[in-house]
């Protein structure tokens, strides 16, 4: 790895993602982590760019598509406990799209770390608990790190490591706020 302007640049950006990514798993309502999290994807897709790292890339683009459709959706619809049977066609499409663009974009088996990776990201959005989508992050942060020793980005993996912490914090808050609420309940 040699370390060029473009690498230095795109470490950056990893940074810039990062405390985003961070930020989300902090959040307690979903359209506030779609909408953090959309400006997070813009960073990273910066960082793939300079990377030359086209399926995560591709990921990116996907990621962008799902945060716009379940936004819009909310924002139509009005928040929902409940999935309906257009959240499941939704979620059938943006697996669709990830699949396609996984063909198109296969490096080998560690490109498609990306592609698990946006697929449990979807998913854990698509679902509606904040608690659900805080225990995939911890998932998924360890897949991103798995992705980002592939594609030699330091910055990338010691990044992925504080945002896996920030999902554990972001889920014991979550466990801590539920046992509160149900002491304060009983009194």
């Amino acid at each position: 790895m040699e370390l060029t302007l473009t690498y230095v640049l795109s470490q950056v950006f990893v940074i810039i993602n990062a405390i985003l990514s961070m930020v989300t798993y902090q959040l307690k309502t979903r359209k506030s982590i779609l909408i953090v999290s959309f400006m997070a994807l813009i960073a990273n897709g910066v960082v793939y760019t300079l990377l030359s790292a086209w399926s995560g890339l591709a990921m990116v683009f996907v990621a962008m598509t799902r945060n716009i459709i379940f936004m819009i959706d909310e924002k139509k619809n009005g928040k929902r406990d409940k999935i309906t049977k257009k959240d499941i066609i939704i979620l059938l499409v943006l697996y669709t799209i990830s699949i396609v663009s996984a063909i198109y974009t296969y490096e080998g088996i560690l490109s498609m770390m990306s592609v698990v990776a946006t697929m449990l990201y979807t998913y854990s959005v698509w679902q509606k608990k904040t608690k659900t989508y805080k225990i995939l992050g911890i998932i998924m942060e360890i897949i991103w790190i798995i992705y980002n020793i592939y594609i030699f980005s330091i910055m990338g993996i010691v990044l992925d490591v504080l945002l896996l912490l920030s999902a554990i914090i972001g889920l014991i808050r979550e466990y801590k706020m539920k046992k509160e609420d149900n002491n304060g309940a009983t009194i």
